[in-house]
């Protein structure tokens, strides 16, 4: 299978998730791909590293039954360009988002980030610029790893993400389903095939992998670890028992420097979980909504 550099829209997004809801915005120097449904309180999804909009292929429907639900492509994830390699950190990326929110004139009522984008979430709030009612981080990687992985996968990700060889040896790697299914058992979920083949779409083009891999190299949670304790907007941690990127007990550090955030467990579902259960995960962003008084009982 031929390695494309980047994801063309008209050849892997010929048949996207939702992609009657997909337009392109220019924010920020980037050019976006950005999706919007639905009518109603305002709900901002954010991916996680190495996933796109795809992830929230089942998930945004069916809370655009009472939302406006926005869901970007992160920078150089999917099909929104990329930023400069330094600026693909905690606050280059939220900046990012940032602007993008403002070019769009949106005000969201409710946020949720999944792994990663919760982080960013988190980080636009205590920036003051975004002021939902709440935030809802689905397995949210919130804190800096313990022990020999933080000091092993930084500097690893670093020496790998300032190669351009090694970003097109994954890729070639990725054309094979197989190595992608056992990328996503290592998160603890399990997808259809149709999920797994968005995956491998994405990885088999070295541009989503070097993006996936300059996060890492760049990210920083002490900023959050150090800041935690200033949040003020409400936050709601749905946390997935089988997880096996983020583990369940990080919650509880979580809720050491912000006694206020609640724990919500999903018993037996990974790190996807909104892939795996959309209909579960979705019940219980709508029963947040509905204690916040944004939607009443359908």
């Amino acid at each position: 299978m031929s390695i494309h550099e980047y994801p063309n829209w008209t050849r892997d997004g010929h048949d996207w998730p939702n992609r009657a809801s997909s337009r392109f915005v220019a924010a920020g120097g980037l050019r976006w791909h950005v999706q919007q449904m639905g009518a109603g309180p305002m709900l901002l999804l954010l991916h996680g590293t190495g996933a796109a909009t795809h992830s929230w292929r089942e998930f945004a429907p069916l809370l655009a039954e009472q939302f406006t639900v926005i869901a970007p492509d992160l920078p150089g994830h999917g099909f929104t360009t990329a930023l400069p390699y330094t600026h693909m950190s905690l606050p280059g990326m939220a900046s990012a988002v940032g602007e993008l929110i403002e070019t769009l004139g949106v005000t969201p009522d409710l946020v949720l980030g999944h792994s990663a984008g919760a982080a960013i979430l988190i980080h636009l709030c205590l920036e003051h610029r975004i002021a939902p009612r709440a935030i809802i981080s689905l397995n949210g990687a919130l804190l800096p790893w313990r022990g020999l992985p933080a000091h092993f996968f930084s500097p690893a990700a670093k020496l790998l993400a300032g190669s351009a060889l090694v970003s097109r040896i994954f890729a070639w790697r990725a054309g094979s389903r197989w190595e992608v299914e056992r990328l996503v058992a290592n998160t603890g979920s399990t997808l259809a095939p149709a999920g797994v083949e968005y995956y491998r779409r994405l990885v088999r083009c070295p541009s989503h992998v070097r993006a996936a891999l300059s996060m890492m190299a760049n990210w920083d949670l002490t900023l959050i670890e150090q800041r935690l304790s200033q949040l003020q907007t409400p936050l709601y941690l749905v946390v997935s028992e089988g997880d096996l990127t983020v583990s369940p007990r990080e919650a509880e550090r979580v809720r050491e420097l912000l006694p206020s955030a609640e724990l919500i467990t999903l018993p037996a579902l990974g790190h996807l979980a909104h892939e795996e259960q959309p209909v579960a995960v979705a019940a219980i962003v709508q029963q947040i909504a509905e204690r916040l008084a944004l939607t009443t009982p359908i």
